[in-house]
């Protein structure tokens, strides 16, 4: 049993994120044409937040008709939606790739979404319910756990997943469906720039420092106190940037020490 395991056994329903093998490209199983597309596009999908593959790096049509087991329709039909997604780049008589995003990019993006996140979290605190706060404390919790945990790939991937689940529950507290639909493609590209725009698993190093910003989000919530939820929210997610412009710097350190 790993560490994480073990600290699961206490007053918390025994839950641990799943593995990134969990999410491994595998033959779906409903077969009607209608849906292959739709399926081919989730799995390749969470395979792109969870930084399988680098920025600029080629796909191949082929090589996910063999993994999916599917016709090459339903590959290009999710490619192009992935492509409105800002997450692969269709070049006409090239190929498939995925995005990649230049630094400014990427600080400008975290910018607005902190805003944007920031503002959701302002409203939840003048919403919540006694309920809401239950359900935040329990995956507050489970991240508090995952911190314990020493194998670096499932604290990436487990955080990833407690995140947006605990960020999920703030969307809800907010009482409006449009702003959760308008957020969700926006938490998409935030997982895909973490995961191709810096070094492999920036995150996972900094689940300490990740989980007292969830402490201050929640104590804001707890209180009511609209501002400091909007300041506390936009502070963790602006602060993303930094993590991968560290971990990039530290990768070109090492590398030049080589």
């Amino acid at each position: 049993m790993s560490d994480y395991a073990a600290s699961m056994a206490g007053d918390l329903p025994p839950r641990r994120p799943r593995s990134p093998e969990d999410t491994a490209l595998t033959p779906p199983t409903d077969r009607s044409a209608m849906r292959m597309g739709t399926l081919a596009y989730r799995q390749i999908k969470e395979q792109l937040l969870e930084g399988r593959w680098a920025a600029g790096e080629r796909l191949s049509v082929e090589m996910f008709k063999s993994a999916l087991g599917v016709s090459k329709q339903p590959v290009m039909e999710a490619l192009r939606r992935l492509s409105a997604d800002g997450l692969v780049e269709i070049v006409p008589q090239v190929g498939c790739r995925v995005t990649s995003y230049g630094p400014q990019d990427v600080a400008d993006f975290f910018t607005l979404f902190g805003a944007f996140e920031g503002a959701i979290s302002a409203v939840a605190a003048q919403r919540r319910t006694p309920a809401d706060l239950a359900v935040l404390d329990e995956v507050h919790a489970r991240v508090g756990h995952l911190c314990g945990e020493r194998d670096a790939a499932v604290r990436a991937h487990g955080y990833r997943e407690f995140n947006r689940e605990f960020h999920g529950i703030i969307h809800r507290m907010a009482r409006s469906d449009m702003v959760e639909e308008m957020s969700l493609r926006m938490w998409d590209l935030s997982d895909f720039l973490i995961n191709t725009a810096g070094p492999p698993q920036p995150l996972s190093g900094a689940l300490d420092e990740r989980h007292a910003d969830h402490e201050e989000i929640r104590q804001a919530l707890v209180a009511g106190d609209a501002d400091r939820a909007r300041a506390a929210t936009e502070r963790h997610i602006v602060g993303t940037v930094e993590l991968i412009r560290s971990g990039a710097r530290g990768d070109a350190t090492e590398a030049a020490g080589r």
